[in-house]
Protein backbone atom coordinates (compact mmCIF):
# COMPACT_ATOMS: atom_id res chain seq x y z
CA UNK A 1 0.00 0.00 0.00
CA UNK A 2 1.75 3.35 -1.16
CA UNK A 3 0.58 6.51 0.77
CA UNK A 4 -1.53 9.37 -0.69
CA UNK A 5 -0.51 12.94 -0.95
CA UNK A 6 -1.94 15.44 2.02
CA UNK A 7 -1.38 18.13 4.05
CA UNK A 8 -1.67 19.05 7.79
CA UNK A 9 -5.12 20.37 7.35
CA UNK A 10 -5.92 17.18 6.88
CA UNK A 11 -5.66 15.86 10.05
CA UNK A 12 -8.60 17.06 11.67
CA UNK A 13 -10.32 14.46 9.01
CA UNK A 14 -8.46 11.65 9.66
CA UNK A 15 -9.18 11.82 13.33
CA UNK A 16 -12.66 12.36 12.52
CA UNK A 17 -12.82 8.72 10.57
CA UNK A 18 -10.69 7.48 13.52
CA UNK A 19 -13.01 8.18 16.33
CA UNK A 20 -15.75 6.95 14.48
CA UNK A 21 -18.01 3.72 16.46
CA UNK A 22 -16.98 0.71 14.47
CA UNK A 23 -14.48 1.84 11.79
CA UNK A 24 -11.63 -0.11 12.25
CA UNK A 25 -8.55 -0.30 10.68
CA UNK A 26 -9.72 -2.71 7.92
CA UNK A 27 -13.02 -1.07 7.36
CA UNK A 28 -11.08 2.57 6.95
CA UNK A 29 -8.23 0.37 4.57
CA UNK A 30 -11.32 -0.98 2.80
CA UNK A 31 -13.04 2.60 2.20
CA UNK A 32 -10.04 4.38 1.40
CA UNK A 33 -9.36 2.12 -1.53
CA UNK A 34 -12.68 3.06 -3.00
CA UNK A 35 -13.22 6.73 -1.96
CA UNK A 36 -9.67 7.81 -1.94
CA UNK A 37 -9.32 10.13 1.31
CA UNK A 38 -11.12 10.50 4.59
CA UNK A 39 -13.06 13.90 3.29
CA UNK A 40 -14.11 11.90 0.49
CA UNK A 41 -15.34 8.58 3.15
CA UNK A 42 -17.17 11.36 5.41
CA UNK A 43 -19.04 13.12 2.82
CA UNK A 44 -20.11 9.89 0.89
CA UNK A 45 -23.93 8.93 1.33
CA UNK A 46 -25.02 6.28 3.41
CA UNK A 47 -25.96 4.08 0.05
CA UNK A 48 -22.74 4.43 -1.46
CA UNK A 49 -20.76 3.86 2.07
CA UNK A 50 -22.83 0.24 2.76
CA UNK A 51 -21.54 -1.04 -0.58
CA UNK A 52 -18.25 -1.43 1.32
CA UNK A 53 -18.67 -1.52 5.13
CA UNK A 54 -21.49 -3.21 7.00
CA UNK A 55 -24.74 -1.28 7.59
CA UNK A 56 -24.14 0.02 10.79
CA UNK A 57 -20.42 0.85 10.40
CA UNK A 58 -21.87 3.15 7.18
CA UNK A 59 -24.77 4.50 9.57
CA UNK A 60 -22.34 5.74 12.18
CA UNK A 61 -19.81 6.98 9.48
CA UNK A 62 -22.96 9.16 8.08
CA UNK A 63 -23.97 10.39 11.72
CA UNK A 64 -20.27 12.11 12.06
CA UNK A 65 -17.90 11.91 14.48
CA UNK A 66 -18.09 12.93 18.24
CA UNK A 67 -17.44 16.72 18.17
CA UNK A 68 -16.33 16.79 21.79
CA UNK A 69 -13.31 13.67 20.69
CA UNK A 70 -12.06 15.04 17.80
CA UNK A 71 -11.67 18.58 19.93
CA UNK A 72 -9.83 17.17 22.79
CA UNK A 73 -7.28 15.27 19.67
CA UNK A 74 -6.94 18.61 17.87
CA UNK A 75 -6.12 20.07 21.59
CA UNK A 76 -3.77 17.28 22.33
CA UNK A 77 -2.06 18.43 18.46
CA UNK A 78 -0.88 21.37 19.79
CA UNK A 79 1.68 20.10 21.82
CA UNK A 80 4.44 20.45 19.42
CA UNK A 81 5.70 16.67 21.14
CA UNK A 82 2.62 15.51 19.62
CA UNK A 83 1.70 14.38 15.69
CA UNK A 84 -0.85 11.98 13.97
CA UNK A 85 0.69 10.19 11.77
CA UNK A 86 -1.53 8.77 8.16
CA UNK A 87 -0.89 7.05 5.43
CA UNK A 88 -0.60 10.14 3.57
CA UNK A 89 2.18 10.93 5.40
CA UNK A 90 5.65 10.46 3.57
CA UNK A 91 6.46 10.32 7.58
CA UNK A 92 4.75 6.83 8.02
CA UNK A 93 6.99 4.21 8.69
CA UNK A 94 7.77 2.55 5.45
CA UNK A 95 8.28 -1.22 6.72
CA UNK A 96 4.54 -0.58 8.09
CA UNK A 97 3.43 -0.41 4.87
CA UNK A 98 4.22 -3.59 3.95
CA UNK A 99 2.86 -5.69 6.93
CA UNK A 100 -0.97 -7.24 5.91
CA UNK A 101 -3.06 -5.00 8.21
CA UNK A 102 -1.01 -1.64 8.79
CA UNK A 103 -2.76 0.27 10.77
CA UNK A 104 -4.32 3.53 9.06
CA UNK A 105 -3.34 6.17 11.68
CA UNK A 106 -0.76 6.53 14.46
CA UNK A 107 -0.57 8.53 17.09
CA UNK A 108 2.83 9.91 18.19
CA UNK A 109 4.34 11.33 21.20
CA UNK A 110 8.20 12.55 20.44
CA UNK A 111 11.08 12.18 18.52
CA UNK A 112 9.22 11.87 14.54
CA UNK A 113 12.46 11.03 13.06
CA UNK A 114 12.65 7.64 14.31
CA UNK A 115 9.64 6.45 12.63
CA UNK A 116 11.78 5.25 9.90
CA UNK A 117 14.93 4.36 11.73
CA UNK A 118 16.39 1.11 10.99
CA UNK A 119 14.89 -0.71 14.47
CA UNK A 120 15.51 -3.77 16.82
CA UNK A 121 12.48 -5.13 18.50
CA UNK A 122 12.95 -6.62 22.08
CA UNK A 123 10.51 -8.49 24.03
CA UNK A 124 9.49 -10.94 27.10
CA UNK A 125 8.41 -11.85 29.98
CA UNK A 126 6.52 -9.15 32.53
CA UNK A 127 7.61 -11.33 35.41
CA UNK A 128 11.50 -11.36 34.00
CA UNK A 129 14.33 -13.09 36.27
CA UNK A 130 16.73 -10.12 37.62
CA UNK A 131 19.26 -11.92 34.53
CA UNK A 132 16.84 -11.47 32.19
CA UNK A 133 16.31 -8.28 32.74
CA UNK A 134 20.32 -7.43 33.05
CA UNK A 135 20.41 -9.40 29.73
CA UNK A 136 17.23 -7.16 28.01
CA UNK A 137 19.15 -3.84 29.20
CA UNK A 138 22.64 -4.67 28.12
CA UNK A 139 21.15 -6.48 24.56
CA UNK A 140 19.28 -3.19 23.67
CA UNK A 141 22.38 -1.04 24.65
CA UNK A 142 24.64 -2.71 22.84
CA UNK A 143 22.68 -2.77 19.80
CA UNK A 144 21.54 0.46 20.43
CA UNK A 145 24.60 1.66 19.97
CA UNK A 146 25.41 -0.27 16.72
CA UNK A 147 22.38 1.54 15.10
CA UNK A 148 19.47 -0.31 15.92
CA UNK A 149 16.79 1.45 17.65
CA UNK A 150 14.71 -0.37 19.79
CA UNK A 151 11.26 -1.09 19.82
CA UNK A 152 9.07 -2.86 23.19
CA UNK A 153 5.82 -2.41 24.43
CA UNK A 154 6.74 -0.40 27.17
CA UNK A 155 4.87 -3.25 29.61
CA UNK A 156 6.63 -4.43 32.98
CA UNK A 157 9.78 -6.56 33.02
CA UNK A 158 11.47 -6.79 29.75
CA UNK A 159 10.18 -4.46 27.68
CA UNK A 160 10.88 -1.83 30.31
CA UNK A 161 14.46 -2.90 30.63
CA UNK A 162 14.85 -2.96 27.00
CA UNK A 163 13.58 0.29 26.82
CA UNK A 164 16.13 1.73 29.69
CA UNK A 165 18.95 -0.18 27.93
CA UNK A 166 17.75 1.26 24.14
CA UNK A 167 18.01 4.87 25.74
CA UNK A 168 21.08 4.76 26.96
CA UNK A 169 22.22 4.23 23.82
CA UNK A 170 22.86 6.53 20.81
CA UNK A 171 19.66 5.30 18.86
CA UNK A 172 16.90 5.65 21.05
CA UNK A 173 13.73 3.64 21.90
CA UNK A 174 10.35 3.80 20.91
CA UNK A 175 7.13 2.20 23.00
CA UNK A 176 4.24 0.95 20.87
CA UNK A 177 1.73 1.17 23.71
CA UNK A 178 -2.03 -0.60 23.56
CA UNK A 179 -3.93 2.49 25.34
CA UNK A 180 -4.29 6.35 23.83
CA UNK A 181 -1.12 8.28 24.32
CA UNK A 182 -3.12 10.42 26.94
CA UNK A 183 -3.03 7.45 29.13
CA UNK A 184 0.33 5.79 30.66
CA UNK A 185 -0.47 1.73 31.43
CA UNK A 186 1.20 0.93 33.37
CA UNK A 187 1.20 3.87 35.66
CA UNK A 188 4.26 2.63 37.43
CA UNK A 189 5.87 3.38 34.25
CA UNK A 190 5.07 6.83 33.93
CA UNK A 191 9.12 8.37 34.41
CA UNK A 192 9.34 5.97 31.80
CA UNK A 193 7.24 7.08 29.58
CA UNK A 194 8.30 11.06 30.03
CA UNK A 195 11.58 10.06 29.20
CA UNK A 196 10.57 8.02 25.82
CA UNK A 197 8.40 11.11 25.05
CA UNK A 198 11.38 13.04 25.39
CA UNK A 199 14.09 11.33 24.08
CA UNK A 200 12.62 8.83 21.92
CA UNK A 201 9.08 8.27 20.96
CA UNK A 202 5.55 6.26 21.64
CA UNK A 203 3.36 5.56 19.24
CA UNK A 204 -0.83 4.00 19.40
CA UNK A 205 -2.56 3.12 16.60
CA UNK A 206 -5.55 4.11 19.37
CA UNK A 207 -7.68 7.41 19.79
CA UNK A 208 -7.02 9.19 22.46
CA UNK A 209 -8.93 7.78 25.94
CA UNK A 210 -8.76 4.27 24.87
CA UNK A 211 -8.31 2.35 27.60
CA UNK A 212 -5.98 -0.56 28.95
CA UNK A 213 -8.27 -3.27 26.96
CA UNK A 214 -6.53 -6.57 26.96
CA UNK A 215 -7.13 -7.39 23.67
CA UNK A 216 -5.50 -4.12 21.96
CA UNK A 217 -2.13 -6.04 23.83
CA UNK A 218 -2.02 -8.83 21.30
CA UNK A 219 -3.24 -6.65 18.73
CA UNK A 220 -0.16 -3.93 19.11
CA UNK A 221 2.37 -6.52 18.32
CA UNK A 222 2.17 -6.68 15.05
CA UNK A 223 2.98 -2.70 14.91
CA UNK A 224 6.28 -4.00 17.20
CA UNK A 225 7.67 -6.62 14.89
CA UNK A 226 6.41 -4.77 11.20
CA UNK A 227 8.72 -1.64 12.49
CA UNK A 228 11.95 -4.15 13.44
CA UNK A 229 14.06 -5.65 11.00
CA UNK A 230 14.24 -8.54 13.89
CA UNK A 231 12.77 -9.50 16.77
CA UNK A 232 14.64 -10.56 20.17
CA UNK A 233 12.61 -12.35 22.54
CA UNK A 234 14.84 -12.54 26.24
CA UNK A 235 12.87 -14.58 28.32
CA UNK A 236 9.16 -16.30 27.77
CA UNK A 237 7.07 -18.97 29.37
CA UNK A 238 5.27 -21.62 26.85
CA UNK A 239 2.21 -19.47 26.70
CA UNK A 240 3.95 -15.92 27.00
CA UNK A 241 2.38 -13.08 24.76
CA UNK A 242 6.16 -12.20 23.51
CA UNK A 243 5.46 -15.96 21.43
CA UNK A 244 2.64 -14.04 19.81
CA UNK A 245 4.80 -11.25 18.60
CA UNK A 246 7.77 -13.82 17.65
CA UNK A 247 5.05 -15.54 15.03
CA UNK A 248 3.87 -12.20 13.59
CA UNK A 249 7.71 -11.39 13.21
CA UNK A 250 7.95 -14.73 11.25
CA UNK A 251 4.61 -14.06 9.18
CA UNK A 252 6.22 -10.68 8.31
CA UNK A 253 9.17 -12.18 7.39
CA UNK A 254 11.33 -10.68 10.25
CA UNK A 255 14.50 -12.20 11.59
CA UNK A 256 13.39 -13.75 15.17
CA UNK A 257 16.16 -14.47 17.81
CA UNK A 258 16.29 -16.21 21.40
CA UNK A 259 18.44 -16.43 24.45
CA UNK A 260 18.93 -19.36 25.55
CA UNK A 261 18.57 -20.33 29.29
CA UNK A 262 18.25 -22.65 31.81
CA UNK A 263 16.58 -26.09 31.16
CA UNK A 264 14.66 -25.72 34.53
CA UNK A 265 13.34 -22.44 33.93
CA UNK A 266 9.81 -21.88 33.24
CA UNK A 267 10.78 -18.62 31.69
CA UNK A 268 13.23 -20.08 29.11
CA UNK A 269 10.99 -22.80 28.02
CA UNK A 270 9.43 -20.15 24.90
CA UNK A 271 12.24 -19.20 23.97
CA UNK A 272 13.55 -22.67 23.38
CA UNK A 273 10.65 -23.23 21.80
CA UNK A 274 11.29 -20.60 19.00
CA UNK A 275 14.78 -21.97 18.74
CA UNK A 276 13.42 -25.44 17.74
CA UNK A 277 11.32 -24.07 15.30
CA UNK A 278 14.04 -22.44 13.67
CA UNK A 279 14.85 -18.76 15.67
CA UNK A 280 18.36 -17.62 15.57
CA UNK A 281 19.87 -18.85 19.20
CA UNK A 282 21.57 -15.21 20.48
CA UNK A 283 24.31 -15.05 23.08
CA UNK A 284 25.63 -11.29 22.55
CA UNK A 285 24.77 -8.86 20.44
CA UNK A 286 27.20 -9.21 17.89
CA UNK A 287 25.05 -12.64 16.77
CA UNK A 288 22.22 -10.12 15.82
CA UNK A 289 24.06 -7.44 14.34
CA UNK A 290 25.94 -10.28 12.39
CA UNK A 291 23.01 -11.87 11.40
CA UNK A 292 21.37 -8.43 10.26
CA UNK A 293 23.96 -7.59 8.24
CA UNK A 294 25.19 -4.68 10.49
CA UNK A 295 29.02 -3.74 11.64
CA UNK A 296 30.36 -5.46 14.42
CA UNK A 297 30.71 -3.55 17.31
CA UNK A 298 33.10 -4.51 20.69
CA UNK A 299 30.27 -5.29 22.82
CA UNK A 300 31.49 -4.22 26.16
CA UNK A 301 28.33 -4.20 27.95
CA UNK A 302 27.75 -8.08 27.45
CA UNK A 303 31.37 -8.73 28.73
CA UNK A 304 32.92 -8.86 31.79
CA UNK A 305 35.73 -10.48 34.02
CA UNK A 306 35.14 -12.46 36.57
CA UNK A 307 36.94 -11.48 39.99
CA UNK A 308 40.22 -12.71 40.63
CA UNK A 309 40.13 -12.92 44.30
CA UNK A 310 38.70 -15.60 46.85
CA UNK A 311 35.72 -14.60 46.15
CA UNK A 312 36.17 -16.53 42.58
CA UNK A 313 35.68 -19.84 43.73
CA UNK A 314 32.10 -19.28 44.50
CA UNK A 315 31.36 -17.82 41.67
CA UNK A 316 32.42 -21.16 39.76
CA UNK A 317 29.92 -23.09 41.97
CA UNK A 318 27.45 -20.32 41.30
CA UNK A 319 26.95 -21.04 38.06
CA UNK A 320 23.68 -18.88 36.13
CA UNK A 321 20.86 -21.21 37.21
CA UNK A 322 19.37 -20.25 40.47
CA UNK A 323 20.50 -21.84 43.72
CA UNK A 324 19.58 -21.85 47.53
CA UNK A 325 22.95 -21.18 50.10
CA UNK A 326 22.66 -24.42 51.23
CA UNK A 327 22.95 -25.83 48.09
CA UNK A 328 26.37 -23.25 47.37
CA UNK A 329 27.38 -24.30 50.51
CA UNK A 330 27.62 -27.89 49.68
CA UNK A 331 29.41 -27.28 46.58
CA UNK A 332 31.98 -25.28 47.71
CA UNK A 333 32.94 -26.86 50.95
CA UNK A 334 32.62 -23.13 52.55
CA UNK A 335 30.72 -22.22 55.73
CA UNK A 336 26.80 -20.65 55.77
CA UNK A 337 28.44 -17.11 56.95
CA UNK A 338 31.10 -16.84 54.69
CA UNK A 339 28.81 -17.91 51.79
CA UNK A 340 26.56 -15.21 53.03
CA UNK A 341 28.69 -12.44 53.38
CA UNK A 342 30.75 -12.97 49.96
CA UNK A 343 26.96 -12.85 48.59
CA UNK A 344 25.91 -9.99 49.89
CA UNK A 345 28.92 -8.64 48.48
CA UNK A 346 28.10 -9.63 45.22
CA UNK A 347 24.62 -8.36 45.27
CA UNK A 348 26.05 -4.69 46.18
CA UNK A 349 28.39 -5.16 42.86
CA UNK A 350 25.14 -5.78 41.10
CA UNK A 351 27.25 -9.42 40.15
CA UNK A 352 23.96 -11.58 41.42
CA UNK A 353 20.61 -11.56 42.99
CA UNK A 354 19.20 -12.16 45.47
CA UNK A 355 15.79 -14.18 44.89
CA UNK A 356 12.62 -15.25 46.91
CA UNK A 357 13.32 -17.83 49.13
CA UNK A 358 16.59 -17.75 50.21
CA UNK A 359 17.93 -18.74 46.62
CA UNK A 360 20.57 -16.72 44.54
CA UNK A 361 21.20 -16.48 40.60
CA UNK A 362 24.33 -14.66 38.78
CA UNK A 363 23.75 -12.11 36.47
CA UNK A 364 27.28 -11.83 35.25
Amino acid sequence: MKPVQDSEKDNEKWLALGSIDGVGDESIRRLLAVFGGPAEILSASTTLLERVVKKKVAHNIAQGPDSEKISAALKWLEDSANSVITFADPDYPSLLLNIADPPPILYLKGRRELLNSRALAVVGSRSATPAGLANAEAFSEATSNAGLCIISGMALGVDAAAHRGGLRGISASIAVVGTGLDIVYPASNRKLAHELAEKGALISEFPLGTPPLGSNFPRRNRIISGMSKGCLVVEAALQSGSLITARQALEQGREVFAIPGSIHSPLSKGCHALIKQGAKLVESAEDILDELGYPSVRDVVLQTDEPEHDESLLLRHLGHDVISIDSLCQRSGLTVETVSAMLLSFELEGVVASLPGGCYQRLR
